[in-house]
């Protein structure tokens, strides 16, 4: 199996090369030439595996064993998910009759990205040590530069994943205030010598585009060998899909007797902003997992909701700035009473979806642009899907915002719908979960999918069953869910909802870098300074 950039190109990566390098040069996202099929008999004899033993079957149609073992890759997974609290890693809970929630948060730092980037930590420290290993006495060993961008639980999973493992370094931006405090706490009390948290002083976009911007810069990405822990990282998608294999075994041994899982339509509804949670679930259906439609769940950022209604991919809503008059509303938008900042973003009770551009979405438009693409064979389609995309996102840059044709929106309509999700009615949620005859917790994120859910249900078929995927612990976010149960009698934060992994860590020593605006230039001015101190310790120690 080889790798693309979306963008196009004749580069042709392996799956160790993908991972290593992160973003394509011409700033595409690496795609596989190909989505493998499952095999014939995978609804046999996967049915019974653990998470272990299904990451390793899905994993495998994607890596060479001429790249990883698989001894190899079995121990890789074995170490990356030895560190989730639940057995099954992905357990999934029945809500009422036809609602289950598929839980991602049993992770070291209780969030959904634990899950590929616990994974992605142990790539990232295989491959670097394998390559090391083949150097010859006396050479410098390689060195990785880690740098991403977080909204709130990309930067704690991906340190949690990457502290303290050799020849790497880490450097995660994110949106100074604009991240629930439990988030910045579990980021900034790390004090491995490896882990370098950066405070921007600007909104999540911002730090995701000085990202780009730094991957982009071929000089600076050479000097420091930078590696990706956000989504555009292959791997982070591909770790994700096997969640929803293990949820439609769990979902099937929980069905009455007599039914049949042929005879259900299972939707998947997913609150996402950066779209790489949605998008591993669309690479579990296109390999063959037997699922319905794919449920977009988003909150008054809500590109992505706005681009299902419309065809529109842009980051503010034209049909208000044009002075139209705002679009009709979403089932469960209100009027909007968040404040949006000058950069368009709106601050949500749902924050790591504060999100304008949602990077994955790159990779699902360029599959929408080869099933519309002319040519006669793949490689010629292939080419002309690259070249359209790469139309499409120069559109975006230049202007935020691009208008698919409508034959583009019609193939996205199959496999996906969109709901909007208000604040009012997220806390609305949270308390009507709370008070079910048996109560459930969620954080306002999984709010947001409970919400879609509900609104989608009523115009589904009698036989759709929904599984809502979970994206964090409800300690998270803990203002929001008090704030929600906040008349609740019955309600106790501490008893109820914080997990002993929590208790004093807003107490706990920090440290943090602050960049006073957005500008690439400052950061790294942040990422060079770091390099030279530890180049000058190393020289003074003798020690690598």
């Amino acid at each position: 199996m080889k790798y693309f950039s979306t963008r196009g190109g004749e580069q042709r990566l392996s799956f160790e090369e993908t991972v290593l390098t992160g973003l394509a040069p011409n700033g595409g996202l690496y795609i596989p030439e190909y989505i493998p099929p499952l095999p014939a008999d995978w609804r046999t004899k996967w049915s019974s595996y653990s998470f272990v033993e299904l990451s390793v079957a899905v994993l495998s149609l994607y890596i060479s064993t001429d790249e990883i073992s698989t001894p190899e890759l079995r121990t890789l997974v074995e170490k990356s998910y030895a560190t989730f609290r639940h057995p099954d890693v992905t357990p999934i809970q029945k809500i009422n009759d036809k609602t289950f929630v598929l839980e991602l948060f049993h992770g070291p730092t209780f969030a959904f990205k634990d899950v590929a980037l616990q994974l992605l930590g142990n790539l990232f420290e295989f491959f670097l040590l394998r390559r090391n290993a083949r150097k010859a006495p006396g050479e410098a060993p390689e060195k990785l530069t880690v740098v991403g961008a977080t909204s709130g639980d990309t930067g704690s999973a991906a340190i949690y994943g990457l502290r303290n493992k050799a020849n790497i370094s880490i450097f995660i931006l994110h949106p100074k205030g604009r991240v629930s405090p439990i988030q910045e706490a579990q980021m900034t009390t790390v004090t491995d010598a490896n882990v370098h948290n950066v405070a921007v002083k600007g909104t999540f976009d911002d730090c995701q585009d000085i990202v780009k911007a730094l991957f982009a810069d071929k000089e600076f990405n050479a000097t420091h060998r930078l590696g990706a822990v956000n989504s555009i990282n292959w791997a982070r998608i591909l770790a994700q899909t096997v969640y929803y294999f293990l949820s439609f075994f769990q979902f099937q041994a929980q069905l009455p007797a007599g039914t049949s899982i042929d005879d259900i339509d299972l939707q998947y509804v997913v609150p996402t902003g950066n779209f790489g949670d949605i998008l591993a679930g669309y690479y579990a259906k296109k390999m063959g997992l037997p699922i319905g439609k794919l449920a977009v769940a988003t909150n008054a950022n809500d590109i992505l909701a706005r681009f299902w209604k419309s065809g529109k991919y842009e980051k503010v809503d034209s049909s208000v700035s044009a002075g139209q008059g705002a679009a009709a509303p979403a089932s469960g938008a209100s009027d909007g009473k968040q404040a949006t900042d000058a950069s368009g973003v709106k601050e949500t009770l749902s924050p790591a979806m504060d999100i304008l551009v949602s990077s994955n979405f790159e990779r699902l438009l360029w599959y929408l642009a080869f099933q519309n693409a002319e040519g006669a064979d793949v490689e010629e389609k292939r080419r002309a899907a690259c070249q359209t995309l790469d139309g499409w996102m120069s559109k975006m840059k230049a202007n935020g915002r691009v208008e698919v044709p409508a034959p583009v929106l019609e193939t996205a309509r199959v496999d996906f719908l969109a709901e909007r999700i208000s604040d009012e009615l997220t806390l609305e949620t949270i308390k009507s979960y709370f008070e079910q005859p048996t109560p459930y917790i969620s954080d306002p994120h999984t709010a947001v999918g409970l919400a879609a859910a509900r609104i989608i249900a009523k115009t589904n078929p009698s036989n759709t069953y929904q599984i809502v995927l979970s994206t964090a612990h409800p300690a998270k976010f803990s203002e929001a869910v008090s704030r929600a149960l906040e008349g609740s009698s019955s309600f106790n934060f501490d008893r109820d909802v914080l997990p002993k992994e929590f208790e004093g860590l807003l107490e706990r020593e920090k440290r943090v870098i602050d960049v006073e605006k957005a500008d690439i230039n400052l950061v790294k001015a942040v990422i060079e300074d770091v390099a030279q101190k530890q180049k000058a310790s190393v020289t003074s120690t003798g020690s690598v």
